[in-house]
């Protein structure tokens, strides 16, 4: 009961805020809860399984295609929408798995990268269907049983979106199905040993999270009201990979940390070096794996533990 009102309260508290903010506010407040939605899908694959995909934002741009296509070509209504939406995703996400989950690390990255690439292509030259470089546009989200939902409405749907993933991967993580994965991650043949299907564990991560960021991108078709190419590109895909390295690869918080973190960075040092922000972003990388391997989640374990140290030493006796 306790668990469910924390929730419920995270809910209440990051939907409120929104309506505090105003409209370009509310703008990157929405974007920057998707990335850390993304992230934190990512780093489940990446940080718990150890899957080193690049084809998660291939993923986050299937979603939100398809639910415009079905909606406004297929004519289809919207919950049948979200429906064909996810099963595309499903579909696509088994078509790569099952072959690519059987490569490991390099290999992997190539096969997934690839079929990022594919993506791309498949945008750009997909004629009125997905309307070629520039995209669909003008278009806006179906009244939901009558009602519009738009603004600071719309952000609390994208904060349900974050916790509802975040809730999941937590139940994921801490099952039988999480202890399997982090097996896997750490020695695959140890693993197998020991009963644990590696090939079908891996296609199922790789299946439920990539599904996950087929359903984000969903919710992000209707932030705009715009989709196109260059928006799901193979430079977003590195940078969700930053994310989860620099704020540190196999802990929820250290997602969010990454992707609140580099979502931010640019707004910040834009005014003074420019579009040369991917810079700082590579050196941030190299001084996390360098200095931090655990990324900055693990700095501030650190900084947990030294507290807790003092505070034993300093209690009575």
């Amino acid at each position: 009961m306790q668990s469910l009102l924390r929730w419920l309260g995270a809910v209440v508290v990051l939907s409120g805020a929104a309506f505090l903010l105003g409209d370009y506010q509310n703008d990157v407040y929405r974007k920057l809860l998707l990335w850390i939605t993304l992230a934190l899908g990512y780093n489940f694959l990446f940080g718990v399984v150890g899957q080193l995909a690049l084809s998660h934002f291939a993923f986050y741009g299937t979603g939100a295609y398809s639910v415009v296509i079905f909606l406004f070509q297929a004519n289809l209504p919207l919950p049948l929408a979200v429906a064909a939406g996810i099963l595309i995703c499903i579909v696509l996400a088994l078509a790569v798995a099952i072959p690519a989950t059987r490569l490991e690390g390099f290999y992997l990255a190539l096969a997934t990268l690839a079929f990022a690439q594919l993506f791309i292509v498949v945008l750009n030259e997909g004629g009125s269907v997905t309307g070629g470089n520039g995209g669909i546009a003008n278009y806006t989200l179906p009244p939901v049983f009558g009602q519009t939902i738009d603004g600071p409405w719309y952000t609390a749907v994208i904060v349900v979106l974050m916790l509802g993933t975040l809730a999941l991967l937590w139940r994921l993580d801490n099952s039988w199905f999480g202890r399997a994965c982090r097996a896997i991650r750490d020695n695959p043949q140890a693993a197998a040993a020991m009963g644990v299907d590696v090939p079908r564990i891996k296609v199922i991560a790789f299946v439920v999270t990539s599904t996950l960021a087929g359903v984000a991108g969903m919710v992000y078709a209707f932030v705009d009201n715009t989709v196109n190419p260059a928006i799901f590109s193979l430079e977003n895909a590195f940078l969700l990979l930053f994310m989860v390295i620099v704020g540190g690869t196999g802990r929820h918080l250290g997602s969010v940390i990454g992707a609140v973190l580099l979502y931010s960075l640019p707004f910040v040092l834009s005014p003074i070096i420019g579009h040369h922000h991917a810079i700082v972003f590579g050196l941030l990388m190299v001084v996390a794996i360098l200095f931090q391997p655990k990324g900055l989640v693990g700095v501030y374990d650190s900084l947990r533990a030294r507290r807790a140290r003092a505070a034993s030493s300093g209690a009575p006796k």
